[in-house]
């Protein structure tokens, strides 16, 4: 089976690394892949998003299937351009993929569906959305409606706050063409929760919830990044949850997606709040969650494989069952001195042999090139280090343990990764 991988940071390495292991002969190939990914799949020199050399390529090679892991693509249409050419594909179409690439158009959808949100108003012109900042004050969440990498939304706590974030979204256009319209968002409070559901369209399961720490950090401090670790299971995601989470979000939602012409196959990423009265969706992205993914994927005991080629194919999951382990995932993320903000490239770094022959820890490259001195940084979020144990603070002490025995000039990594879990309960702490 020849599978195209179309991304190339540590969500992809995940997916390639379980594609992988479901089918070990299968001929793996991957878009300008990174330093760890090279020694899974054939390197595809054609940039994620030029997506009719990518087309092009696929059918040439008689592509079996191809997986595409960021969002850019996805919300540029290369989902509609390979179906064109009859080529198997999983993701969503660009209509559907609006989900993530307008926030304006999620939050609207949610609201004719009736999904539990936060209250919001959405704005194109500055000097309104202004005014609303200060007829409404802090706290206040501002969000860029388009693609700004994980980073467009921004939690303020007072009116100058807001307004300042404003600014630099509309006026300064901070995230590009993402921030000329806004939403501003009632700022919710809880703990938030990410919960993964793979879909026909019709039918669809989720995969074990997760928990994200986007700010950089410890104790959830400092500006978001895209993600500086992540953990799995998580003790708040009761069976109950999860039923509730599905009946009164993601059903609807894929119904209100189907309704509107834009039918969703492919992962569809709910990311919650859990409130006290109950839980309401922060955003939905259209693609797996990264740093989730490195948490989640390894604790998949049934094929992942199965399904993607299924709903690539236009068939149905309706009977699928995933296998779960009983086990524990938490993935520490490795950045870049400088990061979420500017940094260096090209840092060496050295991985040492009691990382990469333990079993219990799992490299997940994201920021990462192979030159001909070895493997350089290439990007703010470097590695993902995930630990695997039989409960969370055994997996919390693999992580931490192997992301401080990786090195670079710089390396920065949160040390608290799970935090509130081990709040909740004391004999778990790592």
């Amino acid at each position: 089976m020849r599978i195209l991988m179309v991304g190339n940071g540590g969500r992809e390495h995940a997916l390639l690394w379980k594609l992988k292991q479901d089918d070990p002969d299968a001929e793996l190939y991957a878009t300008q892949p990174n330093g760890g990914m090279r020694e899974l799949a054939a390197g595809v020199e054609i940039a994620p998003s030029d997506t009719e050399a990518l087309a092009g390529w696929a059918a040439s090679r008689a592509v079996d299937l191809t997986v595409v892991g960021p969002e850019a693509p996805l919300a540029g249409g290369i989902v509609d351009r390979f179906r064109a050419k009859g080529l198997p594909v999983f993701g969503p179409t660009a209509s559907a993929a609006r989900i993530e690439s307008s926030k304006a158009y999620a939050k609207e959808l949610m609201r004719s569906a009736d999904v539990p949100t936060s209250d919001f108003a959405v704005f194109t012109d500055p000097a309104e959305a202004e005014a609303h900042i200060r007829s409404h004050g802090g706290p206040i969440v501002v969000k860029a409606s388009g693609l700004a990498a994980g980073k467009g939304a921004i939690v303020c706590r007072t009116e100058e706050q807001a307004l300042t974030a404003l600014r630099g979204m509309m006026q300064d256009l901070r995230f590009g063409e993402a921030g000329r319209t806004v939403v501003l968002e009632e700022c919710m409070e809880g703990e938030e929760l990410s919960v993964f559901a793979l879909t026909d369209g019709s039918h669809f399961f989720t995969l074990v919830p997760s928990q994200d720490h986007k700010p950089i950090g410890e104790g959830d401090t400092g500006p978001n990044t895209g993600g500086m670790g992540a953990y799995a299971p998580v003790s708040l995601a009761t069976p109950e949850l999860v039923e509730e989470v599905r009946d009164r979000i993601l059903r609807p939602t894929l119904q209100a997606l189907e309704a509107d012409g834009a039918p969703f196959q492919g992962l569809l990423y709910a990311g919650l709040m859990l409130t006290t009265e109950g839980p309401k969706v922060v955003e939905f992205n259209c693609r797996f969650g990264d740093p989730e993914t490195q948490a989640v994927l390894p604790l998949l005991e049934s094929s992942l494989l199965e399904p993607l080629a299924t709903v690539a194919e236009g068939g149905s999951i309706a009977h699928v069952q995933p296998r779960w382990s009983p086990g524990a995932a938490v993935t520490t993320v490795l950045a870049s001195q400088g990061y979420p903000g500017s940094y260096e490239k090209g840092k060496a770094i050295q991985i040492p042999e009691s990382v990469t022959s333990d079993p219990g820890i799992l490299l997940f490259h994201a920021g990462t090139r192979l030159e001909s001195r070895g493997l350089v940084t290439s990007g703010g979020r470097v590695l993902g280090v995930t630990g695997l144990g039989d409960t969370l603070g055994e997996a919390a002490r693999k992580s931490r343990m192997g992301a401080e025995a990786v090195a670079f000039e710089g390396a920065y990594h949160r040390g608290d990764i799970g935090w509130r879990e081990f709040s909740r309960d004391e004999g778990e702490k790592p």
